[in-house]
């Protein structure tokens, strides 16, 4: 029949629902009626029927594609968000809403939190948290049950809230299913779609999102699974690495504790043990005494780290702990191990490690500050030792007349001395007269070993030969760093030089009254020379060196007057015997008061400034008139 022929080429096109009116108004326009017509109209229907079910067909192989397409994204998970926004992605188009989202679970806050969404425009709705039993979604993920609502905002079946139904408001959702996503008899979360108009649900469809739930359901499992799966391989590399680690640490110590052993074996030196120990941990290491000065440094090759010198507070107070809790500690980025035999702090190995420190690393700092405590003991010992033939030596040439002058010379030869050289004899003391002690003899015995001198105790005092001319500066160098040492005011005065074995004796005796007369003259607590005492520098000298006086006070101005012919000399004489007057001196001299203040000025220049003041006037005025008695 024609018309069946007509509703068939409908079905063949997919024609729409209202297409297939066209051949039942044709047949009435041709005047068809009675039975004709109602043949028309079942045949119109029976196309019906077979279009819906060729639709739901469509409709289900559509279904079963997109549930293939997600197993076979669940089978190659590798983005567990990846998958899950395919998931929503796919319900809202297979249920053909407008929004569809995924809310799991907090175990943590105990409420639902949006996960993922697809076709939402609201930002109140995606940050939305649903308390359980609360909304649609809450109560869905409450009880395990998929609730569907064809106009929610007036649905009074579900508990509403100000917060969602504002964000539901905001997105413009009428319509809502939610079907739970399970894992065994647990809800993890709530699968939505929804739309912006009224609509009903049908059964398919809640089955449909239900199944899509379920492969939500698997994908967050798997990620879970994997996750843990991940965590425990990753643990088990962890553990693998730490023992390797720790093998490898072992190792490390051993050789080092073989290599700084050896060391001390063949006697070897600080430095040693310090290149040791770098080579080893890999970093820059600095070797400290208990004065904060550096005895020992070395750095791994190709490691450019500055080391800064540590502030001796901060030694102090890292060597107190490294001692109390007997290991190696840390301040900032460097590592302190503390070098101490029994109840003596010897110093400090700090190290600016290139890697961070394993435990066994600090095992191996240790032992190594260990073994240069080992070390500095038996350097003690020798230098004690040293220190006593040194002592012994300066002690036989102040108290005995050399009667071998040769002999003296092998002596002080055998330790590296040059006896006939220039020396000054520094002699310090307590100026309350407290004896300085044997923390005072060991400085004084380092002291002048580093600069080729000797050292000895005598009487409370120390005595010190040490190399050079300038004695007064030499005091003052002994008074200000011994003082530092003993943290109290220490008097030194100086004398020399002596150029021969046999002058040793008297410059210490010099020395020794220069003290006594700078305590005497109120300056306790510093360092003074004999020359610089002036005239009474000259009356406590056992050779009363009058040349040297008058040079040092005098000397520029004689010289200048030797030199260009002038009358300086005589006119500074003159000036004296005036009274500081100009014009008596002038009229003296019988020149022009400016020629007089000329010559002043000049003098000024060539003595100094102050060269009038009371305490200089009576030393220049004692140098002239022994200046004229020497002719």
């Amino acid at each position: 029949m024609p018309h069946e022929r007509d509703f068939l080429e409908l079905l063949a096109r997919e024609a729409t629902l209202v297409e297939f009116e066209r051949p039942l108004v044709d047949a009435r326009s041709a005047g068809l009626s009675g039975a004709a017509l109602v043949e028309v109209e079942q045949a119109k229907l029976l196309a019906l029927r077979v279009r819906a079910l060729l639709e739901r067909r469509r409709r289900r192989e559509e279904e079963l594609s997109a549930l293939y397409d997600t197993a076979g994204d669940l089978a190659g998970l590798r983005d567990v968000d990846a998958v899950l926004r395919a998931i929503v992605h796919r319900a809202r188009t297979l249920l053909n809403v407008d929004v569809s989202y995924m809310t799991l679970n907090d175990s943590e806050r105990g409420d639902t939190y949006m996960r993922v969404t697809d076709g939402s425009v609201a930002a109140s709705f995606q940050r939305l948290r649903l308390e359980p039993g609360a909304g649609l979604g809450g109560l869905v993920a409450l009880t395990g049950a998929p609730y569907a609502t064809a106009n929610y905002p007036t649905d009074s079946r579900f508990k509403h809230k100000a917060d969602i139904d504002h964000g539901v408001t905001e997105e413009g959702l009428v319509a809502i299913l939610g079907v739970p996503m399970r894992l065994g008899s647990s809800v993890i979360g709530v699968l939505f779609a929804a739309d912006r108009a009224e609509r009903p649900f049908a059964r398919d469809e809640v089955d449909l999102l239900q199944s899509l739930a379920a492969h939500a359901a698997v994908a967050l499992d798997t990620a879970r699974l994997l996750s843990e799966t991940q965590a425990a391989l990753a643990e088990l590399s962890a553990a693998n690495a730490v023992i390797r680690a720790h093998s490898e640490s072992v190792e490390r110590a051993a050789a080092a504790h073989d290599r700084m052993t050896a060391v001390v074996l063949r006697g070897g030196q600080v430095d040693e043990v310090a290149a040791d120990l770098v080579d080893v941990l890999h970093g820059t290491l600095l070797v400290i005494d208990a004065q904060g000065r550096t005895l020992a440094t070395a750095s791994t090759p190709g490691y450019a780290a500055d080391l800064p010198r540590p502030a001796a507070t901060l030694v102090e107070e890292a060597v107190a702990a490294s001692r109390g809790r007997g290991g190696t500690v840390r301040r900032d980025e460097l590592a302190i191990a503390a070098v101490v035999a029994g109840a003596d702090d010897l110093g400090a190995l700090v190290l600016h490690p290139a890697h961070p420190l394993t435990d066994a690393d600090e095992r191996i700092l240790e032992r190594g500050a260990q073994v240069t405590a080992l070390l500095l003991l038996f350097r003690r010992t020798v230098a004690e030792a040293e220190a006593q033939v040194r002592g012994d030596l300066l002690d036989d040439l102040i108290s005995r007349p050399v009667r071998d002058p040769q002999a003296v010379r092998t002596r002080a030869g055998r330790l590296g001395l040059d006896i006939d050289a220039p020396y000054v004899v520094v002699t310090a003391g307590d100026h309350n007269g407290e004896g300085l002690g044997q923390r005072a003899i060991s400085w004084a015995r380092t002291f002048a070993a580093a600069r080729q001198g000797l050292a000895v105790a005598r009487e409370g005092r120390i005595v010190l030969l040490l190399p050079g001319e300038d004695a007064a500066a030499a005091a003052r160098l002994v008074s200000r760093d011994l003082g530092r040492t003993l943290s109290r005011s220490v008097t030194a005065g100086g004398a020399g030089p002596a150029r021969r074995p046999d002058a040793v004796a008297s410059t210490s005796l010099e020395s020794g009254q220069c003290l006594s007369a700078l305590v005497a003259l109120g300056r306790g607590g510093s360092g003074g020379g004999t020359t610089e005492l002036g005239y009474v520098g000259l009356l406590l000298g056992e050779r009363r060196d009058v040349a040297a006086f008058v040079h040092g006070v005098v000397g520029p101005v004689i010289d200048y007057d030797t030199r260009r012919g002038t009358a300086l000399v005589r006119t500074l004489e003159a000036y004296f015997e005036a009274g500081g007057g100009l014009t008596k001196a002038a009229e003296a001299l019988h020149v022009h008061v400016n020629t007089v203040t000329q010559r002043l000025e000049r003098i000024a220049r060539l003595l100094g400034d102050d060269w009038h003041q009371p305490g200089r006037v009576l030393d220049l005025q004692l140098a002239l008139r022994l200046h004229n008695l020497r002719g």
